[in-house]
């Protein structure tokens, strides 16, 4: 893969090289695609070595198939987002390519949102990736900020945007969407309250979401995470779908220990 140069300093391309870089990407994915293709998504993502590169071709009768690509576009793709770094922003992890015959092409670059990895990065690509491109305490999402101490438990939310009713997350394969579901709802129980919450995507029905938080040791999460996942497909963090994609949809034991930091942190007595 080709890396930036040791004097190329991040945040070195200005717009006009940034677009040059991004028809590049565009002219050699084109190079690779079969003859009579309509269209094609390309996503790279990225966080300090670890790197992820899924291509798909969307056949004519809407069959998704998957892609070969060649490697210079994963390196071409490393000169962007190194390029494109800002010292208030950091840069982006994710970029989404899409192409629609015969010439149509547009790219959307996320900085905030873990992406859906299909391999969960180890936890030392979190402190590189800050390392290498630095953001300030106000730039820097929650799942990328460096642990803090006590019990290392990640929180998940039910929604996004300051808890109201909207999300930006990836969706989940239909194929595993079950997996995922049950997962959230078999995890250990840890806190409950006896009543139901309302529907907040669906205020006219009766009140049926769980008040309940669960954990499996490493995360914690509402209830309500599982309700929205099987009544209204809204997808968990992905942070928190890595991990349970990375644990193959199987539960771990969850000691009592575990289970009392998870209600400190819960409670606000572990932060």
């Amino acid at each position: 893969m080709s890396q930036p140069g040791p004097h190329d300093r991040p945040g070195s391309l200005d717009e006009v090289a940034q677009q040059q870089l991004i028809q590049e990407i565009g002219r050699v994915i084109v190079r690779s695609l079969p003859p009579g293709w309509q269209e094609a998504t390309v996503e790279y993502r990225e966080l300090g070595d670890h790197h992820e590169l899924v291509a798909q071709l969307l056949a004519p009768n809407g069959t998704v198939v998957p892609l070969a690509v060649p490697t210079e576009v994963a390196g071409l793709f490393v000169q962007l987002r190194h390029g494109m770094y800002q010292p208030d922003r950091g840069t982006w992890i994710s970029a989404l390519y899409r192409l629609q015959r015969p010439g149509s092409y547009t790219v959307d670059f996320n900085g905030d949102y873990e992406p859906n990895w299909r391999v969960a990065p180890p936890p030392e690509a979190f402190a590189e990736e800050l390392r290498r491109y630095p953001r300030p305490a106000a730039g820097t999402p929650d799942w990328l900020a460096p642990p803090s101490t006590g019990p290392g438990l990640r929180t998940a939310e039910v929604f996004d945007d300051g808890g109201r009713p909207i999300t930006e997350r990836p969706g989940l394969d239909p194929a595993e969407l079950d997996q995922v579901a049950e997962y959230l709802e078999r995890a250990p129980v840890v806190l409950a309250a006896r009543s139901y919450d309302t529907d907040r995507l669906d205020p006219n029905r009766s009140p049926a979401v769980p008040m309940t938080f669960h954990t499996d040791g490493s995360w914690i999460w509402p209830g309500a995470v599982g309700y929205y996942l099987r009544q209204h497909g809204v997808a968990p963090e992905a942070g928190l779908v890595a991990h349970i994609r990375s644990r193959s949809f199987q539960i771990p034991e969850v000691d009592e220990s575990a289970r009392e930091q998870a209600v400190a942190v819960i409670t606000g007595d572990g932060r």
